[in-house]
């Protein structure tokens, strides 16, 4: 089943250029050095997939022309990744559905949290009406087409009044998680997904070898690099690249990069056989 990945933002979590520096990377007028935070866009078995929506995200949507997601799949709960997630409500009223999002439990209690008017009961008029799974990274699970969930009709001076389902048939897809830890010490969980060919990871700094297996013959991945050596929670260069090499994937892309690293175009030069930076609206299809 082939898959489609667009970059929505290849940035780290303070996106680049960085609010007050005069770095050369920060003012480089190449856009392939204007970082939006980290997000990809998976089509993928006729379903419309987000991973991670942080604070760029309504720009990414614009920009990208989203206005059909059948679900969100959080890889953990930092700010850079989830700070966007109120700006799906414009999709409840243009699809007239709930959003599904698909997260680990710890995840959901962080938004739970964050986001309380959100699942709070009676519902402020307009707040995001979402639909929350559970996952993990021990096994594959399926996501499905929100052609089948519940119809929200918009109430003026109410909100949302809940009409039940469409009774259409779901279209469903597997993804497989891949589950990292964010810090060594601390060990924060994150997940990456594989969709078929394509294998989408970022925000780690240790994964252990028996996840290399849901790895195998994976003809493209990501991993995230904010700088060139040790960092407390991401890969350092010489980390990703050995990654890489175990994976063995035709290609590799680094993303989640911050201002630390090379301009676009230089770093590309510095980068072995194979391996490239990724940059916002790089699309990867296998």
């Amino acid at each position: 089943m082939k898959a489609k990945l667009t970059i929505l933002g290849s940035g780290t979590s303070s996106g680049v250029p960085m609010i007050g520096c005069n770095c050369r990377v920060c003012k480089s007028a190449d856009p392939k050095d204007s970082r939006l935070r980290a997000s990809a866009l998976v089509e993928y078995g006729g379903l419309t997939i987000l991973v991670d929506c942080g604070p760029d995200f309504r720009l990414q949507a614009i920009r990208a022309g989203i206005s059909h997601l059948d679900g969100i799949l959080l890889t953990h709960n930092h700010m850079d990744h989830i700070g966007g997630l109120d700006d799906t409500r414009a999709l409840n009223l243009c699809e007239s559905h709930p959003v599904n999002i698909y997260c680990e439990r710890y995840v959901e209690d962080s938004l739970r949290h964050m986001y309380a008017y959100a699942f709070a009961d009676p519902k402020y008029p307009g707040a995001p009406e979402w639909h929350m799974h559970t996952i993990d990274g021990s096994a594959p699970f399926k996501v499905w087409s929100n052609a089948g969930d519940e119809v929200l009709k918009w109430e003026k001076g109410f909100g949302y009044r809940h009409l039940g389902s469409q009774g259409q048939e779901g279209v469903s897809v597997e993804v497989i998680p891949i589950q990292g830890w964010h810090h060594k010490v601390k060990k924060l969980s994150v997940l990456g997904y594989r969709f078929g060919d394509i294998a989408y990871l970022t925000d780690m700094n240790l994964i252990d070898d028996c996840e290399l297996e849901k790895l195998k013959g994976v003809k493209a991945v990501t991993l995230n690099c904010v700088k060139f050596d040790c960092h407390h929670s991401h890969f350092s260069l010489h980390e990703v690249l050995s990654f890489f090499e175990k994976v063995g994937a035709r290609d590799s892309y680094i993303t989640h990069i911050s201002h630390l690293l090379p301009p676009h175009a230089e770093f590309e030069k510095i980068l072995p056989e194979g391996v490239r930076p990724a940059y916002d609206g790089l699309v990867i299809e296998y």
